[in-house]
């Protein structure tokens, strides 16, 4: 009865995941990077003995711990979903995906699960070396962790290194397969990514302390930083993500015509500000247009030539979603690119933000979250109708089981990820409240000092 009023299973079970890979994209893109921030804090704190290396250390080591538990605790239920929303994709390409998902969860277990222990209880148990050499392997883990995932993404992407027997995919060139087409793009792409995420998060919650009348060293100091890796890293995500962009065009046109909203096959193709897609006359209403820029941008050369979606017919990915994910994608990234700079520039005029800025920079704390997922949809919708490029569609992926049951668990997802991304963003506010609380501590105390004294001030 209640399946007559739900879309189908195939619609419902691409909602699901689409919600929990969204739910849970938002942690790792954070973790990532935010353990590599707290390895050079720890690695300057046991340089210089500068206190405040250790107080910005412990801060964000809360943050660290309680978002990558949120990325580990969403990872799960996204895996149970490969064998009941979509038992097709291991029963084709399960001897590719399984073993890159299990160097995947080894890596996790191994190598981050064992030296995060260290990193979290550890500082007075073990010498203060091996603390930092366990903040320093559980920062390569999950650079690792990512590698493993991204190389089975990209292997879905563009597939290669294997050959299809019976319908089912056999590994015979494991380099390739790691090493696909795509792969150095897309994982320097999500790498950059997550280390700008990770520096807007340290800046904007660095500039709410500030604001709230945080007089200490250490939130002016991680706002600096922070600011600097921004400012160092975007012109980089600008070069890679050309370099992407080319990646693209070679391998998946498809994805590319619908970026750019392009129709028909042409040469000089202009950049499309604004526009919109109507896919049912197969045309751009209201388009705003710089002439020959998708072209030059696409192929260095203003008169290049760019692939239709014409020449794609049944086999290209819905036009709007990715056209607008795209522009959101890029336009968010030369905001922040523009914050970081003028941000960088006050910071060297006058060594202080004022406080609109401040304000703008709290304001964009989780953009990164917001540009991430808009490029992650541009690559997951832009691969449509395919779940893995030219092997196995969508539909023939999916389950078979009633509506009911795919909307009975969504809606329970939905409401779960909903009051746990609350919970988070609410806990990360409180913390950075609370250390507001935290007394400043005299330079010439030890680090044992340090540490009663914060266990002194409760719930910091």
């Amino acid at each position: 009865m209640l399946d007559t009023f739900l879309p189908d299973t195939l619609m419902l079970s691409r909602i699901q995941f689409a919600a929990n890979i969204s739910f849970h994209i938002l942690f790792p893109t954070i973790t990532i990077a935010l353990c590599w921030f707290l390895f050079y804090f720890k690695l300057r704190f046991d340089l210089s003995g500068d206190q405040v290396w250790m107080r910005a250390y412990r801060f964000w080591v809360k943050i660290f711990a309680l978002t990558f538990a949120l990325g580990v605790v969403s990872g799960i239920t996204m895996s149970f979903q490969f064998g009941t929303n979509w038992p097709g994709f291991m029963e084709t390409v399960g001897n590719i995906a399984g073993p890159l998902l299990g160097y995947e969860v080894l890596t996790a277990f191994f190598l981050e699960a064992t030296f995060l222990g260290i990193m979290l209880f550890g500082m007075h148990r073990v010498p203060q070396w091996l603390h930092t050499v366990s903040a320093l392997i559980v920062a390569l883990g999950t650079s690792l962790s990512a590698f493993w995932i991204l190389a089975l993404n990209s292997w879905m992407q563009t597939p290669a290194g294997h050959e299809m027997r019976d319908g089912v995919a056999y590994p015979i060139d494991w380099l390739a397969i790691i090493f696909n087409p795509s792969f150095p793009y897309r994982l320097s792409h999500m790498l950059l990514a997550s280390a700008i995420t990770a520096a807007f998060l340290v800046a904007g919650i660095s500039a709410y302390r500030i604001l709230r009348g945080d007089q200490k060293r250490a939130p002016k100091l991680t706002l600096k930083i922070a600011i600097t890796v921004a400012c160092v890293l975007m012109p980089l995500q600008v070069f890679v993500g050309d370099l992407h962009g080319l990646n693209t065009l070679e391998h998946q046109p498809q994805k590319v015509a619908a970026m750019e909203g392009a129709w028909q096959t042409e040469k000089g193709v202009p950049l499309l500000v604004f526009a919109i897609p109507d896919e049912e006359q197969r045309t751009n209403h209201f388009e705003v247009a710089i002439p020959n820029l998708a072209s030059l941008i696409l192929t260095h050369d203003p008169q290049g030539e760019i692939k239709g979606l014409d020449e794609f017919k049944g086999q290209h990915p819905p036009v709007a979603p990715v056209f607008y994910a795209f522009r959101i994608m890029v336009g968010l990234g030369f905001l922040m690119l523009i914050i970081a700079m003028l941000s960088r520039y006050k910071l060297w005029r006058a060594d202080t933000l004022p406080s609109w800025l401040l304000k703008v920079l709290v304001a964009m704390s989780f953009s990164g979250w917001v540009a991430t997922l808009a490029g992650w949809y541009v690559t997951e919708i832009g691969r449509q109708p395919y779940l893995v490029s030219g092997i196995l569609t969508v539909e023939q992926a999916a389950t078979d089981i009633a509506p009911a049951n795919v909307g009975f668990t969504l809606a329970l997802y939905l409401t779960v990820y909903s009051a746990l991304l609350i919970a988070y963003l609410h806990t990360v506010f409180v913390m950075a409240r609370r250390a507001i609380e935290v007394e400043e501590i005299p330079d010439t105390q030890s680090i044992e000092t340090i540490t009663q004294k914060e266990l002194e001030v409760a719930h910091v």
